[in-house]
């Protein structure tokens, strides 16, 4: 046991009498110590049931035999967050997440952990710190909200932004307003879509950090409450058999997360996190492998905000395993990895069955032969950038139109409010990267705004920054090198065309080359948005959105 580094010995008489006055007795003494780490609090709809969440799984390591120990992961909701400064503390607290957890850990020497995240940045951020203690670990997380209910037709956050964009187009009345506000989110839990928390809870499931049905049961059903006590037995267990996390997050493992993310939908934000959580266990991720990978995958849900479907259905119609049983039976998956139920995915995975085809397509009437997110590179993104094609609709996945310039998200959200966008601009709104930002700000105001006002159809958003799970439409972010540090988006002027090709991932902007030279060689780079604390370190420290925004130490100047 590694807590034996805390606990036996003469010269572990001082940590004993520690735990004494913890409370432990000789008994718990003896046995594995096992860290939870909750990231309950007051102010995240989708943890504020975590508590509960904690509790089971507090029961099941116990009975198991091991002793648990609480303590505690810091959490942002991305919602709240939104189109204020708060955003760009967003992505940041996905290292701070990893850095405290992984000091905790390490700090108190447990021999086991079980993480309890839900909502965006927690999810990755533990994933993260899983890899680096490398100590046997289970996640088991809060659970998705159910949808919520207007006018006879399911709903939920993504349309409560739109519903913003349409009142000021004067087409939804203040009441109608109103109305959404207080039935979009009717319980608590990870908002219902495919957002980002959503899509990270799943594909924790298909890394097999997860038990399952981890991504989809809902967070107010008492199997919620079951599957966490089992997480917490099945943290002993993988004690028991020294499995960790670095013998199931393998390269496969990674790949397979990448495959089921296409068909699925996942937000674009996976493209963020799936490379940072790779890093840590040293695999390179290119986020190139998306549009390989794409190319044979798929897509088989349509979620909010790509279409009418909600986590609940999802999990009515068979959770992750049936869209992984799907895929494996196109020969699409790695089988053989290990999981946290301690056996392999193939295991796991043989039983699962399509209970609904309309929410799960078969692989013989998918939504389209091709993933839901695509990589889109050339002279505007040499590095790449990110788009959700399946909520894209089709006359947006080819399109050419001007340029309408942004420095900072406000601006655009004033010009897009205030009717001085039109059918057939491409917004770009730059300087918000994870250096510019700093901290790579979500788009969900300006993407919702866009919708909400009838122009989903005829306007393309491009960005250095990222958008939310609920974005929908031609929104491409991630355009890397970002702004600040002089990348190609940075050069862009009003009128400039741009052309989009989804089809071709292709990103282009109708600027000579000897043009862009002449531009590069004026532009200067700007004084930093943010001098002191957290996000002015970060903004030292973190690389750009294709390399999944971690952080490396500075080169010296």
């Amino acid at each position: 046991m590694k807590s034996e580094n805390v606990k036996c010995g003469m010269q572990q008489a001082p940590h004993r009498s520690l735990f004494n006055a913890l409370g432990f007795t000789e008994e718990e003494m003896k046995k594995p110590m096992v860290g939870i780490v909750s990231s309950y609090n007051e102010i995240v709809p989708g943890h504020m049931n975590l508590d509960k969440i904690v509790n089971a799984v507090k029961l099941g390591v116990a009975e198991a035999g091991g002793v648990p120990v609480v303590f505690p992961a810091i959490a942002v909701c991305d919602g709240i967050a939104m189109g204020h400064i708060g955003m760009k503390y967003s992505l940041v607290t996905r290292d701070l997440i990893a850095d405290s957890t992984e000091c905790m850990a390490l700090a108190h020497q447990f021999d086991a952990l079980v993480m309890v995240p839900n909502c965006d940045k927690n999810v990755p951020g533990l994933l993260m710190a899983a890899a680096r203690i490398n100590v046997p670990t289970v996640f088991v997380s809060g659970g998705p909200m159910l949808a919520g209910h207007v006018k006879g037709h399911k709903t939920s956050l993504s349309s409560m932004f739109e519903a913003v964009g349409s009142y000021a187009a004067g087409t939804m009345s203040e009441e109608d307003v109103r109305e959404y506000e207080q039935k979009a989110c009717p319980t608590c839990g990870s908002c219902s879509g495919m957002y980002t928390a959503n899509s990270m809870n799943c594909l924790t499931e298909v890394l097999g950090m997860g038990l399952g049905g981890n991504g989809t049961i809902p967070a107010v059903y008492s199997e919620r409450i079951r599957l966490a006590k089992r997480a917490g037995m099945a943290v002993m267990e993988l004690y028991n058999k020294n499995i960790r996390p670095r013998d199931i997050m393998t390269k496969d493992a990674i790949l397979n997360a990448l495959t089921v993310d296409m068909a699925l939908g996942c937000s674009t934000n996976s493209m963020l996190h799936l490379p940072a959580i790779a890093h840590e266990v040293g695999f390179d991720f290119d986020i190139t492998f998306a549009n390989e990978i794409s190319e044979k995958t798929p897509n088989l849900c349509h979620l909010a905000p790509a279409g009418p479907t909600y986590m609940e259905d999802l999990n009515e119609a068979g959770g992750v395993y049936a869209v992984m049983k799907e895929l494996d039976d196109a020969g699409l998956l790695h089988t053989d990895c290990m999981t946290v139920t301690g056996k392999t995915v193939a295991e796991n995975i043989k039983n699962a069955v399509n209970k609904n085809p309309e929410v799960i397509r078969p692989l013989d009437n998918p939504y389209s032969a091709t993933g839901g997110l695509a990589v889109l590179s050339g002279n505007l993104a040499p590095n790449g950038s990110v788009v959700k094609r399946s909520a894209v609709v089709p006359e947006m996945m080819v399109h050419e139109g001007p340029a309408r310039v942004f420095d900072c998200e406000e601006d655009a959200i004033a010009a897009i409010k205030g009717g001085k966008i039109v059918a057939g601009d491409v917004v770009v709104i730059r300087y918000e990267g994870p250096k510019g930002g700093p901290g790579m700000r979500e788009m969900l105001n300006p993407t919702s705004a866009i919708a909400g006002m009838g122009l989903g159809s005829s306007v393309a958003l491009i960005t250095d920054g990222r958008f939310s799970g609920a974005s929908r439409g031609a929104s491409i972010g991630h355009v890397s090198p970002e702004a600040a540090v002089g990348g190609s988006i940075a050069l862009v002027e009003e009128g400039d065309t741009i052309k989009i090709d989804i089809p071709n991932m292709k990103l282009e902007l109708a600027v000579s080359e000897e043009e862009l030279a002449e531009r590069a060689a004026k532009w200067q780079p700007r004084e930093p948005k943010v001098t002191t604390g957290y996000l002015a370190r970060y903004a030292e420290m973190v690389t750009s959105g294709n390399r999944g925004a971690i952080l490396e130490m500075p080169k010296s100047k």
